[in-house]
C-alpha cells in the first residue's frame, strides 16, 4: 500500500531540480559575472549505500536472522558567491531508504540515522512515500544559509552544520548532530538552524557567540566559545545552555613531537536525574571525555595511527537494561540527539589507515567496551575510480557476550555481523 504527502515546500525545490537536470558536471561554475568575483556554482552526489547483515541466535532481537537495507541520497548544492566577503549555500536532498526484513536488533549504525533533526526552527523535510513500512522516500532542505566573512570574524545566518572539538571517532563536547562512531559516511553532517557570530580579538584568538533554534526554548541552544592557540598548543572553553542542560566544556589539542594530542571535557547539568547516578554526589551532573591521539609512520606511504577512550555519564551503567531504557522517552531524546554515542559509559577505540596509492586507501578500526570485553573489528577499503565515482567496502565483525530472550549481554556482542558498500558519484 502506497501512501504519499504533499510537501510543504515543494515550489522552491522544484525550481532546483529543474535547474540540476539542465545543469553540467559537478562543482562547476554556472555562472559569473565579467570580474570573475560574482558566481553560481553547483555541486551533485549521488550515493548508493547497502547494508547487509547476519544478527545472532536470539528470537526477539533477531527474528530473521538475514537482513538487508538500502540508502540512495541524491544532494544537489548551490553556492552563489557575493564577493570575497559574503556567499550564499543552499543544500536540497532526496534520500529513499529500503528494509528487508528489518528487526529491532538490526543496530547497523552503518547507516545515517532517519529520525527528524534536532534543532530546526521547521523541519522543511517531508515523507514522499512509503511503503508497507519498509520503503520510505523522504527529501529534505538540509543547508540553507548567509555567510559574511568580513575582516574582523565570521557571521552564518541560517541552517549549516556545527561540529565543535577535537575527536575524531567520539566526541565530549559536539553536541549538534553527531556521527555515530560506526558511521563511515561523514561526509555530510545534517544541518541545524543557527546564528554563528566570531569576533578575532587578535591573530591568535576569538571569541564565539552561537544561538541554534529549535521549535521551542527546551529544544534550542545558546553557547559561547573562546579559543585561541599559543605555540603548538591550542584550545577553546564553551559554556552556555544546549536543550535543558547548563553546559561547561574544554578543548585541548597539542604537538608532542611528531604526534598529536587531543581532550575534550564537558560537565551537563541536568533538569532530569540520572538513573545510574552522576558526579560530586549529584545525580543531576553528567560529565563526558575523550582522550585521544594520532601519529603518522614513515612507513611507505605513510601509516597513521589514531587512538581515543571515551567515557560518557548518558550511558547505561547495565547493559542488561539498555533496552528497557530505549523506551523512556527522556532517554531515547537523548539517544536520537546524539547525547549518548555508545550505549554503555566506557569505549576505546584504535583505528589504521594506509594510502596504497592515490586511488587505493585501506583502514581498519577497533572498538571495544574496556568494561565487558565485547567489542567489533571493521575493516575498510576505498577505491578512488575515477575523479566523479569512489566506491567504500566496510565489514563489521563484533565479540563478545551473545544478547538472549532479548536482553543485550554486553555492549557490542550484540551488534550484527554486517556488510556495507557505498558507491558515490560525482556529477
Amino acid at each position: 500500500m502506497w501512501t504519499t504527502s504533499k510537501p510543504r515546500f515543494h515550489h522552491g525545490l522544484a525550481l532546483l531540480v529543474v535547474a540540476v537536470a539542465a545543469a553540467p558536471a559537478a562543482g562547476r561554475v554556472l555562472w559569473t559575472d565579467e570580474t570573475g568575483e560574482q558566481h553560481l556554482a553547483l555541486d551533485t552526489t549521488l550515493k548508493s549505500s547497502g547494508l547487509a547483515t547476519y544478527g545472532h541466535d536470539d528470537a526477539v532481537l533477531f527474528p530473521d536472522r538475514f537482513t538487508g537495507a538500502g540508502l540512495w541520497r541524491l544532494r544537489m548544492g548551490l553556492d552563489y558567491r557575493f564577493s570575497d566577503q559574503a556567499n550564499a549555500r543552499f543544500d536540497y536532498e532526496n534520500r529513499a531508504r529500503w528494509v528487508e526484513r528489518a528487526t529491532p536488533g538490526g543496530m547497523g549504525a552503518a547507516l545515517p540515522q532517519d529520525a527528524e533533526a534536532p534543532y530546526r526552527l521547521c523541519p522543511l523535510e517531508d515523507r514522499l512515500a512509503e511503503r508497507e513500512g519498509r520503503f520510505f522516500y523522504h527529501h529534505e532542505l538540509d543547508r540553507a544559509y548567509l555567510a559574511l566573512h568580513p575582516d574582523w570574524g565570521e557571521v552564518t545566518v541560517g541552517r549549516q552544520a556545527i561540529g565543535l572539538g577535537r575527536g575524531a571517532l567520539f566526541t565530549a563536547v559536539d553536541v549538534f548532530a553527531p556521527f555515530s562512531p560506526l558511521e563511515f559516511d561523514r561526509e555530510w553532517r545534517r544541518g541545524v538552524d543557527a546564528v554563528r557570530a566570531e569576533y578575532r580579538l587578535s591573530d591568535t584568538s576569538s571569541a564565539e557567540v552561537l544561538g541554534v533554534f529549535g521549535q521551542d526554548r527546551d529544544g534550542s541552544a545558546l553557547l559561547a566559545r573562546l579559543r585561541g592557540y599559543v605555540g603548538e598548543v591550542d584550545g577553546e572553553l564553551i559554556i552556555g545552555k544546549r536543550a535543558e542542560d547548563t553546559m561547561y566544556a574544554g578543548v585541548v589539542s597539542a604537538a608532542v613531537g611528531d604526534a598529536e594530542v587531543h581532550m575534550e571535557a564537558a560537565l551537563f547539568d541536568t533538569p532530569e536525574p540520572q538513573p545510574d547516578g552522576g558526579l560530586f554526589g549529584s545525580d543531576r551532573l553528567v560529565g563526558k571525555t575523550v582522550l585521544g591521539s594520532s601519529y603518522t609512520f614513515d612507513v611507505g606511504n605513510g601509516l597513521t595511527l589514531l587512538g581515543e577512550y571515551h567515557y560518557s555519564g548518558f550511558g547505561v551503567r547495565d547493559l542488561r537494561t539498555a533496552l528497557a531504557r530505549l523506551a523512556n522517552p527522556t532517554f531515547q531524546e537523548r539517544f536520537l540527539r546524539g547525547d549518548t554515542q555508545i550505549l554503555g559509559r566506557h569505549a576505546v577505540a584504535a583505528s589504521l589507515t594506509y594510502p596504497f596509492s592515490d586511488d587505493w586507501t585501506g583502514s581498519l578500526m577497533v572498538l571495544q567496551s574496556p568494561r565487558d570485553g565485547s567489542g567489533l573489528v571493521a575493516p575498510s577499503v576505498d577505491w578512488r575510480m575515477s575523479a566523479h565515482a569512489s566506491l567504500r567496502m566496510t565489514t563489521y565483525v563484533p565479540w563478545g557476550a551473545k544478547p538472549s530472550g532479548g536482553v543485550l549481554k554486553s555492549e557490542y556482542g550484540g551488534t550484527p555481523y554486517s556488510l556495507f558498500m557505498q558507491l558515490t558519484l560525482y556529477f
